[in-house]
């Protein structure tokens, strides 16, 4: 097998090969902007490793990859009483459905479709102002990427606001059902601007080392969660193409729609991948090319 680095070289090389590069997040005007033809991957090992190729200290708006860090804290704030609120099952739907919310009766399908995220972030948002609560997510984020330099970026949160429509039909739906305990305008306030965090590959890799397992990180969560938090990355962490994300790489994984995948090899291996166009899913096109192909070259499946 040719070593790591070498791999992530030709992984590079073959993205920017071939010009299908996908469609951004055209809905978000921010996003809309960015150029689809960019490519970066890092990879933080167990032992403390960072290898990178391509734009890989490119910053870029995470999105819903964010929302593993708020189910971490949620879960550490409120234990599994927040699985009354949102359940744990694929979707099998788009991440901003309204009919399943509807038939379900205002009870999301998961935590990572937009729905149960915003309940998530409701969840940590009750008893505090949304500053307050902003600033314990950045702190998370910071503390497992172990950098301070991870910042919201305002006026991405500010396009979402303006132009979120769906996510306030969301919103306040669940406020319709008795599944909000703040004001939709509070808890979408938080959510538009935590899924406005930016990093790079880099850091992103770095931040996701919590779920790999090891003793050689500092604990985040307890070790039940983190199995927890893998399985349902790996069940919905794609939305309704997680079976296919499943099916093709075998590993936990959350996209967001700016582009961004990080994926998890539990005890050994962080990976963040970026590539801002996306497929008919909402996923990042290159981003799950190039984490196929990563992981038949290393041989990392759980399965």
């Amino acid at each position: 097998m040719p070593p790591l680095p070498e791999i992530l070289s030709q992984l590079n090389d073959d993205m920017r090969a071939n010009d299908t590069w996908g469609d951004v997040a055209a809905y978000i005007p921010e996003l809309a902007r960015v150029d689809p033809a960019q490519f970066a991957i890092a990879v933080t090992t167990d032992d403390g490793d960072v290898f990178t190729a391509g734009n890989a200290d490119t910053a870029f708006s995470v999105q819903s990859i964010t929302k593993v860090f708020t189910l971490a804290i949620a879960l550490g704030r409120s234990g599994d009483q927040l699985w009354r609120r949102v359940g744990r099952e694929p979707s099998g739907r788009a991440f901003n459905s309204i009919v399943q919310l509807e038939q379900e009766s205002g009870r999301p399908r998961n935590p990572f479709i937009n729905a149960g995220a915003i309940v998530t972030t409701d969840e940590i948002l009750t008893g505090r102002e949304p500053r307050d609560t902003l600033a314990e997510i950045l702190q998370f984020v910071r503390a497992a990427a172990g950098d301070d330099n991870i910042h919201i970026n305002h006026s991405v949160a500010a396009s979402e606001t303006a132009h979120g429509h769906r996510n306030f039909a969301l919103a306040h739906f669940l406020a319709s059902c008795g599944n909000l305990n703040n004001t939709p305008e509070k808890a979408l306030g938080t959510y538009f601007h935590h899924c406005a965090i930016e990093m790079s590959v880099r850091q992103l890799a770095m931040a996701g080392r919590f779920l790999i397992e090891t003793p050689k990180f500092p604990r985040m969560i307890l070790p039940q969660r983190i199995r927890r938090l893998n399985a349902l990355m790996l069940t919905c962490g794609h939305y309704d193409g997680s079976g296919d994300f499943a099916y093709r790489v075998g590993l936990p994984a959350k996209s967001g729609v700016g582009g961004g995948i990080l994926a998890i090899v539990p005890g050994k291996a962080s990976i963040a991948v970026w590539s801002p166009g996306l497929n008919r899913y909402g996923n990042s096109l290159k981003g799950t090319q190039a984490m196929a192909s990563l992981a038949r070259a290393m041989g990392w499946s759980i399965f």
